[in-house]
């Protein structure tokens, strides 16, 4: 168990690695600057803000016995020092070296703070070597620096009882306090589950006001009733004549004035439960609003904790063409607008590949030699933009343009031709900007000769990949101006968003509003062939018509039908350019959903992007627009041939799931239900054996590592078993050794399937072979 001493000392080295990293943000900006300012200007000033910057950091590592990064920051003191007497004169090899003991600095910062030190000591001594020598004169070998060994730290003061751990360092402002942005997740996490018991409670106060409608039209009922046994009391009171005589009916009017009475007890019971159950339905909704209200309140206030500025993405962008431009010779300068602007810091996290993606590509294809733009009549320096700006709703935009040759629209044309994507007819008759969004495709590259920096063509279909993964969409345009303009727009937060609910048959799905383009209703009648697709005509443009059952792969039984005033309900979906209608059997509405990712065994679940729970509990799929429409384009929209009338229907075949994760075990028996098997469940081995003593299946789908009974043991007892030997097996495990899959065939499992590698369609693949 860790001392105090050492727990102090993992406080403190956390606080230094913050530390650290702000000072190295601030002396790369700064190198920057002196490298780009006018070399007759006033350097002086950034000079002398570049060497405190060293300095505090040299300090800083003193005090935590990082003596190897103390030597490299005392090796820059040297050399800054020199330069502000005007010893070293600053030269692009002498800001080369700077910005290299910069990016060894960082290397050798996180090898010490994540337990990598063991090499630290070779780093340093290179790094000293490399600034000692810009001060030797020309052809003099730089001595070696000596790096003293490393002390053992020493003992931390215990700080007094009434003073934080902290107090003896420079704390920050007393209204702020740093944390892990990990605990402020878990925290956004646990806020984004209430929004679950508010999507439950308002599903409960409908249910309740729906059930106090039903109550106040059996009252009505009720009180008519009532009213009709009391005029028949008073129509059997009246005397009737026999014989002449007023005959006494009182002897027959007793059973009536029991019933009658008990009515009236019956009605004010009634009436009694009813004002109680209307004061409960107006708590229920005043309560339901409360709980609203607070989540809300609570889930956008832990949104704001993680906002963080654009900047923090951008920082090492002017680096990044500096570097880019040294080695391809070419000149450039970045210009960002509107980095304060905040977003949240998982999408900005998700956002730095892409921007890294579109820089690189900037520099590559758009900026040309300084020759080049000389003759051109521009200046020889080029320019890249990333301006960051607010958009409507809760979004922002990001554009990213280079002032370069741009992107030529008729060599993405010939290549698009070359590489076979579209018939050469087809690319004749696109426009500019259709040709330039070719770009977007994977393995389209204009670039013959593959480098270290592009030509792979896989760089703009990763932006979009990932752009659209994250909520948003990419468009690229061609300025008047020139050169290339990608305009990015993103929502600022994530979590919530709004769904369309659908329904196939009995089943929900829920599609992304940001893919919807519209909901319409077409009569069957309006449906036409082209290509031997079927297809719609909708406000002028013709739309490629999929049937959304079948393109899920659902049984024939679980699709639904027609509807009988012969209308069908579609929604038009698009993403990466393309737009195909989708036809459903019912559009329920679109609503707050909040979205949980799958688990890591069905990551790669095709077509389904995540999961949502809805009122009452139930968990509805949300699919993955880019997989629905690349599905249906494949040829799996088609409508599946129905079976004859006089043929009988296959007997549906019953599966046994045993995983011990619930999530594992809804998602793996709804994968299953989906296409067409009928799946009972168990939640470990001990408890699958017992299962199947009770009950007769087809087949067993296991989980390996369960706790009292596990699926290689499980197996070995049903191949034990006489009546269950034949039994076929297959194992669903996260263990991918050797070792691992033969233990597992080797028990009995007729199929091992990877965790890892899950594909679905692996899975019904392997069932579907022993049928």
């Amino acid at each position: 168990m860790a001392t105090d001493d050492e727990r102090f000392l993992q406080r403190l080295l956390a606080t230094f690695r913050l530390e650290a990293e702000e000072h190295l943000g601030a002396m790369s900006s700064l190198l920057l600057e002196l490298e780009q300012a006018d070399p007759g200007g006033p350097q002086a000033a950034r000079l002398e803000a570049l060497f405190r910057e060293a300095h505090s950091l040299k300090g800083a590592s003193r005090s935590v016995n990082l003596v190897e990064v103390e030597a490299v920051c005392q090796a820059l003191e040297r050399v800054l020092s020199a330069m502000k007497r005007l010893e070293l004169m600053p030269l692009p090899s002498t800001f080369d070296a700077l910005h290299t003991a910069l990016d060894g600095l960082r290397t050798l910062l996180a090898a010490e703070l994540d337990g990598h030190a063991p090499p630290g000591h070779a780093v340093a001594s290179a790094l000293v070597r490399g600034l000692d020598a810009l001060l030797q004169p020309a052809g003099a070998a730089a001595p070696a620096a000596p790096i003293p060994d490393r002390a053992p730290p020493p003992p931390a003061p215990a700080p007094p009882p009434d003073e934080p751990v902290f107090g003896a360092l420079a704390a920050p402002p007393a209204d702020t306090v740093r944390i892990a942005t990990a605990k402020l997740e878990a925290l956004l996490i646990q806020a984004e589950e209430l929004l679950a018991f508010k999507f439950s409670a308002s599903h409960l106060t409908e249910e309740l006001t729906a059930l106090g409608g039903s109550l106040s039209d059996w009252r009505r009922h009720a009180d008519k009733s009532a009213r009709h046994l009391r005029a028949v009391r008073r129509a059997m009171g009246r005397p009737r004549l026999e014989g002449g005589r007023p005959q006494d009916r009182r002897s027959g009017d007793q059973p009536l004035a029991q019933l009658l009475e008990a009515v009236e007890r019956d009605e004010l019971f009634v009436k009694t439960i009813g004002e109680r159950f209307a004061e409960l339905e107006r708590a229920a909704a005043h309560e339901q609003r409360a709980l609203a209200g607070r989540v809300d309140q609570l889930l956008e206030d832990m949104k704001q904790a993680l906002m963080q500025p654009f900047a923090g993405v951008l920082e090492g962008m002017p680096k990044l063409v500096r570097d880019l431009a040294r080695d391809s010779g070419k000149e450039a300068d970045l210009l960002m607008v509107g980095t304060a602007l905040e977003v949240d810091r998982r999408i900005l996290e998700q956002l730095k590949t892409p921007l890294i993606h579109l820089v690189r590509n900037a520099m590559d294809h758009g900026i040309e030699m300084p020759a080049e733009r000389l003759r051109r009549g521009r200046p020889a320096r080029g320019r890249i933009v990333i301006e960051v700006a607010p958009h409507e709703g809760s979004k922002v935009e990001v554009v990213v343009a280079d002032d370069g040759r741009g992107i030529d629209p008729a060599a993405v044309k010939a290549r698009a031709a070359e590489m076979g994507l579209m018939p050469e007819a087809a690319l004749a008759e696109m426009s500019d900007d259709q040709a330039r969004a070719l770009a977007f495709e994977s393995g389209l590259s204009t670039r013959r000769q593959v480098t270290d920096l592009s030509g792979h063509g896989l760089g703009l279909a990763i932006v979009r990949e990932k752009i659209e993964a994250l909520g948003g969409s990419i468009a690229l345009e061609a300025p008047p101006e020139g050169g290339t303009r990608f305009r990015i727009v993103l929502p600022t937060t994530l979590a919530t968003f709004r769904g369309l609910l659908v329904s196939v048959g009995e089943r929900p799905f829920v599609l992304p509003m940001r893919h919807v383009e519209r909901v319409a209703r077409i009569s069957t009648a309006e449906i036409r062939s082209v290509e031997n697709r079927e297809a719609i005509e909708l406000e002028g443009r013709t739309l490629a018509l999929a049937r959304l059952g079948a393109v899920l792969g659902l049984p024939e039984v679980d699709q639904g039908h027609r509807r009988s005033d012969g209308k069908l309900p579609l929604a038009v979906l698009s993403g990466g350019g393309r737009s195909m209608a989708f036809a459903v059997d019912e559009v329920v509405g679109d609503q707050e959903v909040l979205v949980k990712p799958l688990s890591a065994p069905l990551r790669r679940l095709r077509n389904v992007a995540g999961l949502t729970v809805l009122g009452a509990g139930r968990v509805v799929p949300l699919l993955d627009v880019a997989d629905l429409l690349k599905s249906a384009q494949a040829g799996a929209a088609g409508p599946p041939p129905r079976p004859a009338a006089s043929q009988a229907p296959a007997p549906q075949r019953h599966v046994l799931v045993v995983e011990d994760s619930i999530t594992s075990r809804t998602l793996l028996k709804g994968i299953l239900e989906s296409a067409g098997y009928r799946v009972s469940t168990a939640v470990d081995g001990l408890d699958a054996l017992h299962r199947l003593q009770r009950e007769t299946v087809d087949v067993v789908v296991s989980d390996v590592e369960m706790p009292r009974l596990d699926g290689i043991e499980l197996t070995t007892r049903i191949r034990a078993d006489r009546r269950l030997a034949r039994l076929p097996v297959v194992l669903v495990t996260a263990l991918d050794s050797p070792h691992d899959r033969a233990r597992g065939l080797q028990a009995g499992a007729n199929a091992y399937i990877v965790k890892g590698s899950f594909d679905q369609g692996d899975l019904l693949a392997a069932l579907q072979e022993l049928a």
